[in-house]
């Protein structure tokens, strides 16, 4: 199975050190942030992983190159080359889906999360099943304290179920949730979830290991203390 890295934005609440550098190549704890999905994406066994860029974009194969390093093949997927800048996540998925199969994970390049496993049998079970999307969700952090969604006994996720968790950018995801988006397509990620949703084809999960999400320069700060 292939994965797609989203590392597209602009990271505004991050400058002005995002002026000059992507979040998801700032260092945390001696490598950059994005190295670490790409390393536990290798040792998971996945070979093929898609970047998709826009700010600063040429950085990314300066920086990480082909992917052989990491004993996998990346692809690009530019944004800022092809449409002028970011489509958003689901618009952003939409375009790379050429590079990417049937099924494939998704994570967003400035989440840290060093523990977290692309397991083989999780991908293997979401390919045979008929879920549009399986999603990870964590405990919700003080910046977003009203969460996104709850799941329910059977494990969907609902937008009636309390309480309510917030998406910590983990998941798989099937090509076919995204067919009807048009290639450069503006298209933020909420409105294919709630219609995955209203189908009853969004499956959820509780991470509870380490995870953050990397948005100020405070927050990379103390990122750099285990």
């Amino acid at each position: 199975m292939k994965a797609l890295i989203l590392a597209a934005g602009r990271g505004e609440r991050m400058r002005p050190l995002s002026d000059t550098c992507p979040k998801p190549l700032m260092t945390v704890r001696g490598k950059r942030l994005i190295e670490w999905h790409l390393e536990a994406l290798a040792r998971a066994g996945v070979r093929e992983v898609v970047v998709n860029t826009a700010w600063l974009e040429e950085q990314f194969p300066a920086a990480l190159g082909d992917g052989s390093r990491y004993g996998l093949r990346i692809d690009y997927s530019f944004e800022g080359r092809d449409h002028g800048g970011a489509l958003e996540t689901a618009g952003g998925i939409a375009k790379a889906l050429p590079l990417l199969g049937d099924a494939f994970w998704v994570v967003s390049g400035d989440i840290f999360a060093p523990d977290f496993r692309y397991d083989p049998a999780d991908a293997a079970a979401f390919a045979a099943g008929d879920a549009l999307s399986e999603l990870w969700f964590v405990q919700n952090p003080p910046f977003h304290p009203g969460g996104d969604f709850g799941i329910d006994a059977q494990g969907r996720v609902r937008r009636d179920v309390e309480p309510k968790l917030t998406y910590a950018n983990l998941a798989l995801f099937r090509a076919s949730l995204f067919a009807d988006v048009v290639p450069g397509t503006f298209l933020p990620l909420r409105p294919k979830f709630e219609e995955a949703i209203d189908r009853g084809a969004l499956r959820g999960r509780v991470w509870s290991g380490t995870w953050a999400n990397l948005g100020t320069p405070a927050q990379l700060a103390a990122l750099q203390q285990p």
